[in-house]
């Protein structure tokens, strides 16, 4: 949906000392200094101002845009909890949709939200074309994917200019120590934090660079920063995509309204595969000469969430009856937010993930997720997560690495969903492994648990973030 920002930004917030990576200085806790204005009818909008490299403090500036969402109750406020949704994408946007779905923390907290640098209110970088697209499918073949690279790599090099001095400064570590001057200047001797999905990445980051800084801070459905192969990160995804086409299968086989009850959902699945691998299926609702390859269904079947089971197998009886219509890509791209850094999620993931995105090595993960984790379907996300890296420009990047905190890091409260394909439990466990005394609560469901509204996790979350009490190390949550 193609959203303008409604509301410009207060004046500049200036930072009474530049932030360094040193988490050693505890400063007492002084007046937040932010010059606030409102917006969105009742909100709060503001900036600060922080190096657009923190590795270079004497070059330029940027400025960072925050959001907040006012306690209910002033004076009985216990504090601040800065928030990031995910993305990495522009936020402030879409504040009025967060002060929903963050309701219930404006008990007890003033919530601020913030967009990423380069995005949105942050110094947002408008580059002069859009990505290419492609990747979200598995590539048919090598020469396709060769000029999907070229077609990034020449994105990349239009928009360095309008970049700036933000090239190569995308990544989690420039983005923990915008965190901590945010910190700064809400006058916080303490960061709680509240990190959903890719906001998570910058939780790690700065529970290592700054973790004596922690107060509190709670991560959901996060992915890990921390494997140093390819394959290591994405076969759990994998893994637990494959596990959700069986869990479509056990439905249909009890459901009478499914469109394949009284057959085998994954004979039905192998056969329309089959099909489409030795002629690509005609789709004759997308026109004409449309047909859909194996490949092209392997990337399009949604079956992450329950609700979207009827219409997959309504697709699948009809494919498996020769239409693939359900199955074919849409003839344009759903366009990005009109919002400024819009475009930049690529650059922002790969920098934090810089693996070998070589043709070969893409297709050497992908016949070992095939053969060992994930022979139907979950393969195909060696291509769909990180091939859109393909062909961009490594600079400033972030390698993911063991997570080695400083001592003093409080312990962290941690939650993925048990099917979620984007954020497997086994990341969100092996972070809160990497973190001293960091909690894993188990729970039924998939992304974004916290905002979906898991009234089990609300309240451990509520419990953590206002008195610090982690749940029990028996304690789980059901779906919601």
């Amino acid at each position: 949906m193609r959203t303008k920002i409604a509301s410009l930004l207060g004046a500049v917030g200036v930072l009474g000392s530049v932030v360094t990576g040193s988490a050693s200085a505890q400063p007492p806790e002084v007046t937040d200094s932010v010059a606030w204005q409102d917006c969105f009818d009742g909100l709060q909008c503001g900036e600060i101002v922080v190096p657009a490299d923190w590795a270079r403090l004497g070059g330029d500036r940027i400025k960072i845009g925050l959001g907040k969402l006012p306690a209910r109750d002033q004076a009985g406020k216990r504090g601040t909890l800065v928030v990031n949704p995910g993305g990495p994408n522009p936020v402030l946007f879409a504040l009025p949709t967060l002060q929903r779905q963050l309701a219930e923390l404006t008990q007890w907290f003033d919530v601020v939200v913030f967009d990423p640098r380069g995005m949105g209110n942050s110094s947002g970088v408008t580059c002069p074309e859009p990505p290419p697209t492609g990747t979200e499918l598995p590539p048919p073949d090598r020469a396709a994917f060769a000029e999907y690279a070229m077609a990034n790599r020449s994105f990349a090099e239009a928009c360095a200019p309008a970049l700036g001095p933000l090239r190569g400064s995308l990544n989690s570590w420039q983005v923990a120590h915008d965190m901590d001057a945010i910190r700064v200047a809400l006058g916080k001797r303490k960061l709680n934090y509240f990190g959903n999905s890719y906001g998570g990445t910058y939780g790690q980051a700065y529970a290592e660079l700054f973790g004596p800084n922690v107060g509190r801070m709670y991560l959901d459905s996060v992915g890990e920063h921390v494997s140093r192969e390819f394959y290591d990160w994405v076969a759990p995804k994998a893994a637990t995509l494959e596990r959700n086409l069986h869990r479509f299968a056990d439905w249909c086989a009890r459901e009478p309204s499914c469109a394949l009850v009284g057959q085998d959902a994954l004979a039905v699945w192998d056969r329309v595969i089959a099909k489409a691998e030795r002629d690509p299926i005609p789709a004759p609702g997308a026109g004409p000469d449309v047909t859909v390859s194996a490949e092209q269904i392997v990337g399009s079947a949604d079956v992450r969430k329950e609700t979207g089971w009827p219409a997959l197998a309504t697709a699948l009886a009809a494919a498996d009856a020769g239409d693939a219509t359900a199955f074919a890509p849409p003839s344009a791209p759903p366009p990005l937010p009109d919002v400024p850094g819009a475009a930049l999620m690529g650059m922002a993931t790969c920098a934090d993930f810089p693996y070998d995105t070589s043709y070969a090595e893409m297709k050497r993960v992908e016949a070992r997720l095939r053969v060992e984790v994930a022979p139907r379907l979950g393969w195909g996300l060696a291509w769909t997560t990180f091939g859109r890296c393909a062909g961009l420009p490594r600079v400033g990047t972030f390698q993911p690495h063991p997570i080695h905190p400083a001592p003093g890091l409080p312990p962290v409260l941690i939650a993925n969903g048990s099917n979620d394909g984007g954020a497997p439990p086994e990341h969100g466990q092996l972070v809160a492994e990497q973190l001293p005394g960091a909690r894993y609560l188990p729970t039924e469901g998939n992304h974004a648990l916290y905002l979906s509204g898991n009234r089990c996790l609300h309240e451990h979350v509520h419990r953590y973030l206002t008195t610090g009490e982690l749940p029990p190390p028996s304690a789980s949550c059901p779906a919601a």
